[in-house]
């Protein structure tokens, strides 16, 4: 009687050798193989990638607010250089107003102390108020206001304002005839035209 080989499988137990064709899976099957480990903690806590974004947030959020503080400090540097340019407008035209009237107060005082030889000669009272005139026609020049009351000069609709239209052989057709009130300025620092009659066309 043939004595048989004690020796284990070989191909059972030794898991370099190929089993044969026709055999089945093992008695425990084919086991899964186990996959990376997850980012989370044995304990069940959020793995480093979790805890890695709120860093990411807190950082958003500080530049955020950086941004709003230094939006409302512009804000406010606005407003009060909005301020500040408001008074020293003011200031200007406070300064302005009482140049104006300083300029205006010889003239005052002309006119005073003409109603006070009101009951002199007559004649000495016209030159003294054409004076006063001529002085204040100065004073709106110095301001930059210039007198205009020329006859004879073509019409200018910048310069003049037309009150009438009249028929003058001796004066060219379109040109000022009489000055009815002077006008005062040029362009655009102009403070009324000049109220004029003109010769009319034929």
């Amino acid at each position: 009687m043939p004595a048989h080989s004690q020796e284990p499988d070989r191909a059972a137990s030794d898991p370099g050798v190929a089993a044969p064709e026709g055999a089945g899976p093992g008695p425990h099957g084919d086991l899964p193989h186990p996959g990376p480990p997850r980012p989370e903690a044995a304990n069940g806590e959020p793995g480093p990638d979790a805890a890695g974004s709120a860093p990411a947030e807190d950082e958003y959020t500080t530049a955020i607010q950086e941004l709003e503080d230094r939006w409302r400090r512009a804000l406010a540097d606005l407003d009060n250089l909005r301020k500040r340019h408001a008074r020293e407008l003011e200031r200007e035209r406070a300064v302005e107003r009482s140049r104006t009237a300083a300029a205006f107060l010889p003239v005052l005082d002309n006119l005073e102390l003409a109603l006070t030889h009101a009951g002199a000669d007559p004649g000495a009272i016209v030159e003294g108020i054409r004076a006063v005139r001529d002085q204040a026609v100065n004073v709106l020049e110095l301001l930059g206001y210039p007198r205009h009351a020329e006859t004879g000069v073509a019409f200018d609709p910048a310069r003049h304002e037309v009150v009438g239209v009249v028929q003058d052989p001796d004066a060219p057709p379109g040109t000022v005839v009489e000055v009815l009130r002077p006008g005062y300025g040029d362009g655009e620092r102009q403070l009324r035209p000049a109220a004029v009659t003109v010769a009319k066309r034929e």
